[in-house]
């Protein structure tokens, strides 16, 4: 899900360089736009089919910020002339493939599971099916989702909200991430079913879907095709993370020698 924020002055600046801006007005016979991530990323450009697209899949919201390369500015998706119709009109009942599927009396449709990325690149039939091996679980803010050295086995999917994780030291947080929609975490435990490695508690109230360990054993039983598209997003999240913390590893070892320690 593509949501709004404030867009850094520091990050104009560059991503008008990107863009081979030198203070002057580019021409150019299409229209493209970009869009700010809830991830903080900036995705584009592309043309209006596209980003039309983006919308129906619910990716891009009313208050979504997005760049209009023509006019060089941002805007809320809401306020761009050529999209406001799809913000105003309202549906009497959606297509058969659009119909919200419930889990433990929650409400998810195939675009908000497509926000997490690790089910991003399965179709609507796939997420449908996919959704029954699922638990939706709120996480009030505050709440602690994961305990640190407990024995429990599941897999967590953010579609609402926003989580930390953490570590205590000597009695005091380190915080080691911020998890918001579209991340996973837990998929340590799910595969080798040991301690967690850490705590998670929300920062807002939050809107989580778990698959348990026994869920994942049926997943790969019953749907290979379906646990093969996650097992490889997964993997990719997995070696992300490891590649961040090794580049962490080398950046304190040179400080700590640099200082002579």
């Amino acid at each position: 899900m593509y949501q709004g924020g404030p867009i850094p002055r520091l990050f104009g600046l560059f991503f008008s360089a990107a863009l081979g801006k030198t203070g002057q007005k580019m021409e150019s016979e299409s229209v493209h736009y970009s869009i700010w991530a809830a991830d903080n990323v900036v995705y584009g450009p592309v043309e209006l089919p596209t980003l039309i697209a983006w919308l129906k899949d619910e990716r891009v919201l009313a208050d979504t910020w997005v760049f209009e390369g023509h006019n060089d500015r941002w805007r809320k998706a809401a306020q761009i002339p050529e999209l406001q119709i799809f913000f105003q009109k309202k549906s009497p009942a959606p297509a058969a493939s659009e119909q919200p599927t419930w889990v433990n009396r929650k409400k998810v449709t195939p675009g908000m599971l497509r926000r997490v990325k690790a089910l991003a690149e399965m179709t609507d039939s796939q997420l449908e099916r996919f959704v029954h091996f699922m638990q939706a679980q709120d996480a009030r803010q505050w709440a602690q989702i994961v305990k640190q050295g407990e024995m429990e086995d599941g897999m967590y999917l953010v579609l609402e909200g926003e989580l930390r994780v953490r570590l205590m030291i000597d009695g005091k947080e380190t915080i080691l991430a911020t998890l918001g929609p579209g991340e996973c975490f837990g998929e340590i435990a799910l595969f080798d079913r040991g301690p967690r490695s850490a705590d998670v508690l929300a920062n807002k109230d939050s809107l989580l879907l778990k698959v348990s360990g026994e869920a994942f054993d049926k997943l790969r039983s019953e749907a290979p095709e379906l646990a093969t598209p996650m097992l490889h997003a997964i993997s990719r999240t997995l070696a992300g993370r490891i590649r961040a913390d090794n580049k962490r590893i080398k950046d304190s070892v040179n400080f700590a020698r640099a200082g002579g320690y």
